[in-house]
């Protein structure tokens, strides 16, 4: 019954791909109807109507095209995302809260479901970190641009003296993995810890250990959730998340050092993030891999982040990404 309804999946995904197709090829044809007809009857009036209609088209068509990058083995599979807040206390607890919202805004933009899996609660404010799960057609051909440190430049608003303060956060993403794909994984290789869930989850909450931690002992990676009131399906959960980190260090074994087969990224500090967004004293966000930038914070705090995307995929596909980010 899942095979089947996975291909059920497939099938529907390929038939809204051939009708976006369709949608495109008519907004085309009925563009060029209007052109001609305008330029028959020198008629002007229409040109505010052409100038719109060209523009939704080249949003629709740049969409699609994009969609041809996503080559990779699991780009169409969901995406599991985990924000780490990096040193500074409440500061960058709070920057790893405002990530948290962006990408949960980003998501619902487009359609795609989010669930929280697993969240460590700020000391003061803010959060230490969270692990939450996309669900959609290419979320992880998508989350994955994003991967990496994220710094912000702002007055803090938990300084009384007003000062600028810089803070970083870090993002991993990897695809939800389908459980037909073989992974061996021996019991003797976790460490497995249940600890009391907190944060939102109803009356069980700091009452009964339902919340699992899994180590992986060979590589160190930890994968983590508390999101269900039963431990069962919190380590059933956090199994798949661990399954699907291994496949992804399996996929960048040939190519990557063995600090990150163990699940090491950069620094969570100076001169290693991949994007820049800074409040004060102006307003700029800038993703250092590709250059594309926006003094638009708000609206990319708020989750507008497909120019971002959409300049990595092109910049990917070309060769041309700063190999230095």
């Amino acid at each position: 019954m899942e095979k089947a309804g996975k291909v059920l999946q497939k099938i529907k995904g390929l038939k809204n791909k051939i009708e976006r197709f369709n949608k495109l090829v008519s907004e085309r044809d009925d563009l060029l109807t209007l052109i001609e007809l305008a330029v028959e009857e020198n008629d002007e009036s229409v040109l505010p109507e052409i100038k719109d209609g060209v523009k939704t088209f080249l949003s629709d068509f740049e969409e699609m095209k994009l969609e041809t990058l996503f080559t990779g083995k699991y780009d169409k599979n969901n995406a599991i995302l985990t924000l780490h807040s990096g040193a500074g206390g409440t500061e960058a607890q709070d920057w790893c809260e405002m990530l948290f919202r962006m990408y949960t805004m980003w998501a619902e933009r487009r359609g795609f479901k989010t669930s929280t899996l697993d969240l460590l609660e700020g000391d003061e404010a803010g959060i230490k970190s969270v692990t939450f799960q996309i669900d959609g057609l290419n979320a992880y051909g998508y989350a994955k641009c994003e991967k990496g440190v994220h710094r912000l430049v702002r007055i803090s608003p938990f300084d009384s003296s007003g000062r600028r303060h810089t803070s970083f956060a870090s993002l991993d993403v990897m695809p939800e993995i389908d459980d037909d794909i073989e992974i061996d994984i021996r019991d003797e290789d976790l460490k497995v810890d249940t600890y009391r869930a907190s944060g939102a989850g109803g009356q069980h909450v700091n009452k009964t250990e339902s919340a699992i931690r899994i180590t992986h002992i060979p590589t160190g990676v930890i994968v983590a959730c508390q999101n269900e009131r039963s431990q069962h399906k919190n380590r059933a959960t956090a199994m798949k998340m661990l399954k699907s980190k291994l496949v992804e260090i399996a996929e960048r074994e040939q190519k990557e050092k063995i600090e990150d087969l163990k699940g090491v990224q950069k620094e969570i500090g100076w001169g290693s993030q991949i994007r820049s967004y800074v409040f004060h004293p102006y307003s700029m966000v800038k993703d250092h891999r590709t250059n594309f930038e926006t003094g638009n914070t708000a609206s990319v705090m708020d989750g507008d982040l497909d120019g971002f995307i959409n300049a990595y995929l092109t910049a990917l596909s070309r060769g041309e990404l700063n190999q230095n980010q």
